[in-house]
């Protein structure tokens, strides 16, 4: 829309000559063009727009009035020139198809929303090269990055935090900001859940082998085996994908047990579907679970015991931490790991 297509809630346009002057130039209104309508200096028209409360009620409500009528869209592009900000943070995810991301990306967006900024995505697709590639890519042009299930090695990471703020999800490194789910709790719980339904032997199947919470979710695993007295065998690694649970239904069948806990929903519902294709009963012979608690978990039939993980909180509570190291004020309570809760369903049932 061109400055001269804009009329005011109150119905009056902006002054004709300085619509003719905006069209001259191809249409689009500057902050320059909103300080001369509004009777103010730019760097006022900046502030009101960019960090609203910082002047009176008044002369904001006059810019925006002003803003308003002229079409007007702050750039932060062009503010980054002489600031050095781009008002952008970026989110790295392994794989984008995966529900997981759903959460973290809407968590992670009102956040960035809220404090004016704008949240680009980018994906690596489980590849640690095409991760660093994309991480260059984005760098350069953001002002914070929130690492989202990485594959990279601590090495890298600790590098690029040197380099940029950062904060990552589902990952640990040296005093790199994060932000954890309580494996424990929900590790527990799983585990006592199956001990209880007289499951004995019990197998976890395990995502990547570079998935720092897969490793973290096996340490909690065997320890809490180890509470029970209950035999517990890892599988893996596995592609952390409805076919990487498929594939293992044969491994699983091997080791003779009358349980699995899958690294993710998405290979519990791999294995489901395996299972019943092999006329394999669940939970009558074998009962699945797995972690996150994603859309579908419960559709499938039978519905899927799962740990739930405050996935939209993680992508929320991370972009916060960036902010906080840009020196945003961010009123948050960012201490401690995100709670995690069992849901049971008809996936697991007492041992056959």
């Amino acid at each position: 829309m061109h400055a001269d297509d804009t009329i005011t809630r109150s119905g009056e346009a902006p002054p004709p000559e300085l619509v003719a002057r905006i069209r001259r130039r191809g249409g689009a209104a500057t902050i320059y063009d909103v300080a001369e309508l509004a009777g103010v200096n730019p760097s006022t028209v900046s502030r009101a727009l960019s960090k609203p409360g910082r002047i009176s009620e008044k002369t904001e409500a006059k810019i925006r009035d002003a803003a308003e009528r002229l079409d007007f869209r702050f750039n932060p592009m062009a503010r980054a020139l002489p600031t050095g900000r781009s008002q952008t943070i970026g989110l790295l995810v392994a794989d984008i198809t995966n529900p997981v991301v759903f959460g973290i990306v809407r968590g992670a967006e009102h956040a960035a929303a809220r404090a004016g900024y704008t949240l680009v995505i980018a994906e690596s697709q489980e590849s640690g090269q095409a991760e660093e590639q994309a991480i260059s890519r984005m760098l350069p042009s953001v002002d914070g990055l929130v690492l989202a299930t990485t594959r990279l090695a601590d090495e890298k990471i600790g590098a690029l935090a040197q380099r940029k703020p950062m904060v990552l999800i589902n990952r640990r490194v040296g005093t790199v900001a994060e932000v954890l789910p309580d494996v424990e709790s929900g590790v527990n719980a799983m585990m006592d859940h199956l001990v209880e339904l007289r499951h004995t032997s019990i197998v976890y199947l395990a995502g990547p082998e570079t998935s720092w919470i897969s490793r973290r979710r096996w340490e909690s695993l065997l320890d809490a085996a180890e509470r029970l007295e209950c035999g517990m065998v890892e599988i893996g690694p596995n592609i952390p994908t409805i076919e990487g649970g498929r594939a293992a239904l044969r491994r699983v069948l091997a080791a003779r047990a009358t349980a699995v806990i899958a690294f993710n929903d998405l290979m519990a519902i791999g294995l489901m579907q395996a299972a019943a294709s092999a006329g394999v009963d669940v939970p009558g012979t074998l009962s699945v679970a797995g972690f996150d608690d994603i859309f579908g978990s419960e559709l499938i039939v039978p519905p899927l015991t799962t740990v739930q993980a405050q996935l939209e909180r993680a992508g929320e509570r991370a972009v916060e931490k960036v902010l906080s190291q840009l020196g945003n004020d961010i009123d948050e309570n960012n201490d401690g790991p995100l709670p995690t809760r069992l849901i049971v369903r008809g996936s697991t049932g007492p041992r056959a």
